[in-house]
């Protein structure tokens, strides 16, 4: 299913509204964790590339913004595997993502600095967008 620049901007922007909150990011995370268990382990896998603990934390934010976007369009995100990071995994990600899903493409480049989290983060979002 192929997002609409309008479908990632309203996720964004609710998530912006409700950054005030301090409970918001850390329940959006941590329900993350729990849906996506073998998705939070393959990014803290990456810690080292990433630079830490604070930067596996934003990409799981992140990948939780998108697994929202995809799930209000009406897509059903099930449980990702291992088998579907390792499917998503062939090439270079960003470049698929950008023709796979231009939106979340250009999120990720607004949005994500460090280059590692950004092909780390466009793999999932391949894989979730594979998945859903």
């Amino acid at each position: 299913m192929k997002l609409t620049k309008d479908q990632v901007a309203a996720v964004v922007n609710e998530a912006s509204a409700k950054m005030g909150d301090p409970n918001y990011s850390a329940v959006l995370v941590g329900g993350f964790v729990q849906a996506q268990t073998p998705v939070a382990q393959f990014i803290s896998a990456h810690e080292r590339e990433l630079g830490g603990a604070e930067a596996i934390v934003n990409v799981i934010f992140h990948c939780a913004l998108v697994a929202q976007a995809f799930q209000r369009a009406g897509g059903r995100v099930r449980t990702l595997s291992y088998e579907d990071l390792d499917a998503a995994a062939r090439g270079e990600p960003l470049v698929r993502l950008e023709k796979a899903q231009l939106p979340l493409h250009e999120f990720i480049k607004a949005n994500v600095e460090n280059e590692e989290a950004q092909k780390l983060f466009a793999l999932i979002a391949l894989a979730i967008d594979g998945a859903s």
